[in-house]
């Protein structure tokens, strides 16, 4: 079937080939004369789907064409928009992207300046992540807060998001929000970009918030030429301001809409498959599908039922050496799943016990490492010399003998002029309100920042940023404050490891090299879109969570913890938040391409006390006739024999070979 110029909505059920649509779909629209291949975005939510996505679009789309193909994140085409058309709202190119970390800062800074309650700044920031998700105003949320906490954030968001301004700073909600708003409040840059987005395409468009939602609606505007992808069944970032119903009104939106459903599944067997259908089955439908498969029934799910914990965490990892030795498989052929990160510490156990290599979803994410962060702070700070936070970590950093007076009194001069703090630090006024030695360090600072800056501008800024590193000492006193010497070399290798990214990105595929500004956006954005750990690499066992897996495909997979409260999850307090755990099961069980099996315990640990576990309510919504329950099957005597000298077998085997 060839649908190319209106709308499209492509229901694809798990393990259809929601990917191949697109990027057959882009190689199509590129074939032809009337479409040109810069006209042609597409766009996905992490940085890993976006290179697949890309790899694969470079194998379809022939010679040049390919090259001016756009595929991105969300957040990265925001990035891009503000960057061309930013000034209309105020930012300038080089505007900075706070993290989390920079956020609850300023929210705890703001929140004092006010006099609001607020222990816990990351809570009011989560409540201002949904408002701008929901494309709520500032006025509306303080309106609508309903309770202490809420207004609390509510008052606080209005300052956040002049501060941010101030700052010339954007969060990462912002840059979804502030393109919307850009292209809703200057008419001509909306013309500019529908003329440039010629067809629009969206993968995971279940995933959508309605920010994303708005942003799509404008810039395809009345002549629709859209093709979006998802699947229902597989909404589970609720938590997140993901909105299911966002399919839904397309066809509202769109009254010419095209629906076409996949409904081949080439991952999973027949059985596999026929528990994932009987278990959605449960969950209230916009259209009704059903996944089907050409590879055989398969063999039958199991379900483990275990003592405890640690038995569960024995018994998942027995039968994963008993079954690789039986089937001379791969470490990485197998994933353990779970509801919650603290589900994998008695799994890790176990594997370590058995020397085992595992590989955990979800581990320090490298731009979270403090030295990492201390050096994109100080980039930030190049490129943007409004960036407040970027200056107050990095001000003493190494140490200075700036403290903390000395930068609450310079904080205070600054809002009293409206300078930034780098600015006011250069002020020659300063040094009426600071002592002399403080203020001369803070200039001396100040000045040096200034001159890297102007240098990075002008030329060379890989060769400016070792300038940074040697002038400021930060490779001796990374060494000095390392808690030991292995310690100190593994934080200098990860600075190192930076260095070399960004002299990669600097020449990446680009007819031109990209400025610092620039390589330190891409890099700020890497670390909050690439929440999934690539799971192609080392032969090890793979841990993570049922969120973290989606998307991911495994040939032996082990869903733990089929347990009341755990899955479902204990705040599942409604049926609304009950539909959406069901479908993380399904996600969970759609993991898995040969076998399936599930493992609960019969008591288990919480808050120091044991307490009876109950079977997920899950477990009874799957098909009994297709599931081989422990101690319902019934094995013959050699059959019981043969398994324990398997795994007998295999323990030697691999006792042998540590």
């Amino acid at each position: 079937m060839r649908h190319l110029h209106s709308p499209l909505l492509v229901l694809a059920g798990a393990g259809t080939g929601k990917t191949g649509v697109i990027t057959h779909k882009i190689a199509a629209l590129t074939s032809t004369a009337e479409d040109d291949a810069g006209s042609v975005f597409a766009v996905t939510f992490t940085n890993k789907a976006a290179r697949e996505m890309r790899d694969r679009v470079a194998r379809l789309v022939p010679g040049e064409r390919r090259k001016t193909v756009h595929v991105s994140t969300f957040h990265s085409l925001g990035m891009r928009m503000l960057r061309e058309d930013g000034t209309r709202l105020g930012f300038t190119r080089a505007f900075s992207i706070f993290d989390a970390e920079d956020c609850d800062t300023l929210l705890a800074q703001l929140a004092g300046e006010l006099n609001l309650a607020c222990s816990k700044p990351e809570v009011a920031r989560w409540r201002i992540s949904g408002w701008k998700n929901d494309l709520i105003a500032p006025g509306e949320a303080r309106a609508g807060a309903a309770d202490e906490e809420a207004l609390v954030a509510a008052q606080l968001y209005g300052r956040y998001q002049s501060a941010l301004a101030a700052y010339n700073a954007v969060d990462f909600d912002d840059l979804v929000l502030r393109p919307v708003e850009l292209l809703r409040e200057h008419p001509e840059t909306l013309v500019k970009w529908r003329a440039r987005v010629r067809h629009l395409l969206v993968d995971e468009y279940q995933d959508t918030n309605n920010a994303q939602y708005a942003l799509v609606r404008e810039l395809v505007g009345e002549r629709g030429c859209l093709t979006v992808v998802g699947d229902d069944d597989q909404s589970i970032y609720a938590w997140r301001g993901a909105r299911p119903e966002n399919l839904q009104r397309l066809a509202g939106d769109f009254p010419n809409l095209e629906i076409i459903k996949l409904e081949q599944n080439y991952r999973s067997t027949g059985r596999i498959l026929r528990a994932a259908n009987t278990l959605i089955g449960n969950n209230p439908h916009l259209w009704e599908k059903s996944l089907w498969s050409a590879m055989g029934p398969g063999e039958k799910p199991r379900v483990l039922s275990c003592r405890d914990a640690d038995d569960e965490a024995e018994r998942v990892v027995a039968e994963l050496m008993t079954h690789r030795f039986r089937h001379r498989t791969r470490h990485r052929d197998y994933a353990i799943l779970y509801r919650g990160n603290h589900q994998s510490r008695g799994f890790e156990r176990a594997l370590r016990l058995h020397d085992i290599p595992y590989q955990v979803s979800g581990g320090t994410a490298f731009f979270e490492r403090s030295e990492i962060k201390d050096v994109l702070a100080y980039l930030r700070l190049l490129v943007n010399p409004l960036d407040d936070a970027a200056f107050l970590r990095v001000c003493n950093t190494p140490r200075r003998e700036i403290g903390p007076t000395s930068v609450e009194r310079l904080g205070a001069f600054a809002r009293e002029r409206r300078l930034s703090l780098l600015h006011a630090s250069v002020d020659p006024a300063l040094s009426g309100a600071l002592p002399g030695r403080a203020a001369r360090n803070l200039a001396d600072f100040g000045h040096w920042v200034t001159l890297l800056a102007d240098n990075a501008e002008r030329g060379d800024p890989l060769a400016n940023v070792e300038q940074l590193l040697a002038d400021s000492g930060y490779r001796d006193w990374v060494s000095d404050t390392s808690a030991t010497p292995k310690a100190a070399e593994t934080r200098l290798a990860n600075v190192q490891e930076l260095l070399e990214w960004l002299a990669r990105l600097a020449r990446d595929g680009e007819q031109r090299e990209r400025s610092l500004a620039e390589m330190v956006a891409h890099i700020t954005l890497l670390d909050r879109l690439d929440n999934q750990q690539d799971a192609d690499g080392a032969d090890a066992v793979q841990l993570m969570t049922l969120h973290a897996a989606k998307g991911l495909e495994f040939p032996y997979v082990f869903i733990t913890g089929m347990e009341e409260s755990l899955l479902p999850h204990h705040a599942s307090d409604s049926e609304q938040a009950i539909v959406e755990e069901r479908r993380l099961a399904y996600v969970g069980i759609t993991r898995a391409q040969r076998e399936l099996t599930f493992t609960l315990t019969r008591q288990r640990q919480r808050f120091g006390e044991w307490v009876r576990s109950t079977p997920s309510r899950f477990l009874d919504e799957l098909p009994a006739e297709d599931l081989l329950w422990e101690g319902r099957e019934t094995l013959s005597a050699e059959e019981q024999q043969a398994r324990g000298k398997e795994h007998l077998a295999g323990l030697r085997a691999l006792l042998s070979n540590s």
